[in-house]
C-alpha cells in the first residue's frame, strides 16, 4: 500500500501544526478547517477504516481526541464536536471541531499558514 498523505505528515515528510503526540497517535491541525482548530487525530499506523484498527490503537485515538477536545473547548470557548467521516484520506482519522454552526455545509476555505501557528501555539498540549 502507498503511503498515505497522514503517514507522510507523521514521519515529518510533509510539514504539519502538532497538537498531540504520543506513541500510538499523532494529531495535527486540518489544512482545510471547517472552524478554528480544526483538529485531526490519525494513528501512528496506516489502517483504512477506524473500525479496523487493533484496539489499543482505537482506544489510544479516542483517548487523545477526549484530550484534545476538551483542551480546544477551554482554550477556545467553544462546544467541540468529534467525527469519523473516513473518505477523504485512506488512513483512520478522527475530527476534533468546534461547533459554527453558520459554516455547516459551507466549503471551507484553505488555511494561511501563519493562522495555523498561531492557532497550534495555543492548542499545543505539552
Amino acid at each position: 500500500m502507498e503511503d498515505s498523505v497522514f503517514t507522510k505528515i507523521i514521519r515529518g515528510d510533509i510539514p504539519s501544526h502538532k497538537i498531540y503526540e504520543d506513541d500510538k497517535v499523532f494529531a495535527f491541525l486540518d489544512i482545510h478547517p471547517e472552524t478554528a482548530g480544526h483538529t485531526l487525530v490519525v494513528p501512528k499506523i496506516q489502517v483504512d477504516k477506524i473500525y479496523d484498527l487493533p484496539d489499543d490503537y482505537y482506544s489510544a485515538m479516542w483517548s487523545a481526541a477526549k484530550t484534545i477536545a476538551q483542551n480546544m473547548e477551554k482554550v477556545l470557548g467553544k462546544r467541540v464536536r468529534l467525527s469519523v467521516v473516513g473518505v477523504d484520506v485512506p488512513h483512520a482519522h478522527i475530527h476534533v471541531l468546534t461547533i459554527d454552526p453558520a459554516k455547516i455545509g459551507t466549503p471551507p476555505p484553505l488555511a494561511n499558514n501563519e493562522d495555523l501557528a498561531k492557532i497550534a501555539e495555543k492548542l499545543l498540549l505539552k
